[in-house]
């Protein structure tokens, strides 16, 4: 085989496979639909243990547990927080409240993060309260198999101990009915993003009462997604140590998926927060996925109920679980995973199949990034260090190619004089190769080095929030975004906005992508090249395509693609000089060094 044949075939197998899996390529298989006990729509509940109630409930009719619906016109969010007493929400990373009418989470702002670059911008709403436009909110309550037990519902107050819930100040919440049950809810939370919660009954009655407590997430409206195969946006958990990863639209489809599990975890996430449920890690819990659709509103729930409890005459029973209701932050998910014991927390971020590859390479851009203070620094840093690392391989791939590029005289005559008889002229190539010491296919490292590379930085860049508004210097504000200049308006330079084009958008090109064009077509001409014309044209074009290609792509790939472009640049015209070879157009000689 032909070292240009084979260079050609990998180079666009590598740019169809990127095309497909970001533009074409099907999401997996429903977890509702996949075999097995493990993910099925109908595992069987404790026979004490009724669900707990849809999040679409108002209040649910006493002696019935029957949810009560109605239809709401959305007030604005700031209305229904200002009619509704609560307590306070304030650590360094969110503020919030608790409404005291439900004990409801249902008001988290994030701090430390806006929607936009701009310094003005809002800060990211993460939680807001029912009755408002997207109404997103997690509860804590008590379920029994008992019709006759006046439980604690969305419309009743709670009597709280303080004012302020903080890292040093936790909240308590007390309820107490008139069958001798009084019901608590202490919230804890730390400086991050994790809600501690315990619920705790104490029974001064006469007889034993059966409670469930359970922990629910409700969230309505379906959120707008990216859609991208590479990036899960939906309902997850790791229920028994395995990942289950729900779409919207699979739930909808399937309504109701369920599951049994000790330990784990369960929620819902978007690309960069999430909020989830950690029950107690070492108490078995009926956990599920539910969607309803009524009034034409979509409503996703993810929630967990404890099995079998019953608090006797005269004592009290509680449990402990948790609430993470923030940023993704790799270090911080990492952390609760391994000082709290929650099983396999690190995958809500969602690094994909090559996982071995692209976590550390985040940990090293994270750390490299933390010495200079600029993940497009790191990026460039770290480029060089992989560089350095493949170096004897692509040392020996370079000189490979540098003979190579020597022995196009003697190629283009063998061709002429073999060309009617392909099958001699294939023998007398090999034995042309095997005479000089060379191997065509050597020469298709470098790129089979940078593909891994390329795809592990890409999910690195899209779905981790380290890369989120991450600057790198001039005109970039965000890597992970793609670069802000257009061709179409001069980079800047003319006094007009660029609209959306839509399908046309891919005429909308910034500097860098121009940059890397340019790189990769100087670094084209360093290579030997394919005597045959159809070959020759077929690569000269290659530049463009990709500079289409990587256009709409995250800043920071397309820098890392140019600066290894320049890189190999520099490599191999050291090596060819050395070798002696001619470099760039026909018959230059190049001297040594």
């Amino acid at each position: 085989m032909e070292q240009r044949n084979l260079i050609l075939a990998i180079v666009l197998s590598v740019a169809i496979l990127l095309g497909f899996q970001i533009f074409l390529a099907p999401k997996p298989s429903p977890v509702g639909d996949q075999a097995g006990p493990s993910a099925t729509t109908s595992a069987p509940q404790a026979p004490d243990a009724p669900a707990p109630p849809s999040g679409d409930v108002v209040a649910p009719s006493p002696g019935t547990g029957a949810p009560a619906t109605a239809v709401v016109t959305p007030r604005s969010r700031a209305e229904i927080l200002a009619a509704t007493p609560r307590v306070r929400i304030e650590t360094p990373a969110v503020r919030g409240s608790i409404a005291l009418v439900g004990a409801r989470i249902d008001d988290l702002v994030l701090k430390r993060y806006r929607e936009t670059i701009d310094e003005n911008s809002p800060n990211i709403v993460l939680l807001s309260p029912p009755g408002s436009e997207h109404p997103y909110f997690a509860d804590f309550r008590w379920t029994s198999s008992r019709n006759d037990i006046d439980l604690p519902d969305a419309t009743t107050r709670w009597q709280a101990d303080g004012k302020v819930l903080s890292p040093t100040q936790p909240i308590t919440l007390s309820w107490r009915n008139e069958q001798g049950l009084r019901f608590e809810l202490r919230f804890e939370i730390d400086d991050h993003y994790m809600f501690t919660v315990t619920q705790r009954v104490v029974n001064e009655g006469a007889a034993a009462v059966p409670l469930l407590p359970y922990g629910l997430i409700s969230r309505t409206g379906t959120p707008k997604t990216l859609g991208y195969y590479i990036l899960h946006e939906g309902l997850l958990g790791v229920l028994d140590g395995t990942l289950k990863e729900v779409d919207y639209k699979d739930l909808r489809k399937n309504g109701l998926i369920q599951d049994q599990t000790t330990g784990g975890w369960l929620g819902i996430t978007d690309k960069y927060w999430l909020v989830a449920l950690v029950p107690d890690q070492t108490r078995p819990v009926n956990a599920r996925f539910v969607y309803s659709g009524r009034d034409n509103v979509d409503k996703y729930q993810a929630d967990f109920l404890y099995q079998g409890a019953s608090v006797a005459a005269g004592s009290s029973t509680s449990v402990t679980s948790r609430l993470f209701a923030g940023a993704k932050e790799v270090t911080l998910l990492d952390r609760y995973r391994d000082e709290l014991g929650i099983a396999r927390f690190d995958l809500a971020v969602d690094f994909g199949w090559f996982y071995f590859l692209t976590k550390p390479l985040f940990y090293a851009l994270h750390y490299v990034a933390q010495i200079t203070g600029n993940f497009g620094v790191a990026i460039l840093l770290l480029t060089v260090a992989i560089k350095l690392l493949f170096f004897p391989l692509a040392n020996k791939s370079y000189n490979a190619m540098a003979k190579m590029r020597k022995l196009q005289p003697e190629i283009a005559r063998l061709r002429e004089r073999f060309g009617d008889d392909r099958q001699r002229l294939n023998q007398e190539m090999m034995a042309l190769y095997r005479k000089e010491g060379t191997n065509p296919v050597s020469g298709c490292l470098p790129i089979i080095i940078q593909i891994p590379v390329f795809f592990a930085l890409y999910k690195v860049m899209f779905v981790t929030i380290e890369m989120r508004h991450a600057p790198f210097f001039g005109w970039i504000k965000d890597l992970s975004a793609p670069d802000p200049t257009s061709i179409l308006n001069g980079f800047g330079l003319l006094p007009w906005m660029i609209p959306d084009l839509g399908p046309l958008n891919v005429l909308n090109i910034g500097a860098w992508p121009l940059v890397m064009g340019l790189t990769m077509f100087l670094q084209q001409k360093l290579n030997p090249q394919p005597p045959d014309p159809v070959q020759a044209k077929i690569f000269m074009f290659m530049p463009i395509m990709f500079t289409f290609l990587l256009a709409q792509f995250p800043a920071g790939l397309v820098i890392y693609w140019t600066w290894n472009n320049m890189l190999s640049i520099a490599q191999q015209y050291v090596i060819m000089r050395r070798a002696g070879v001619s470099i760039g157009g026909k018959g230059h000689k190049a001297g040594t060094v």
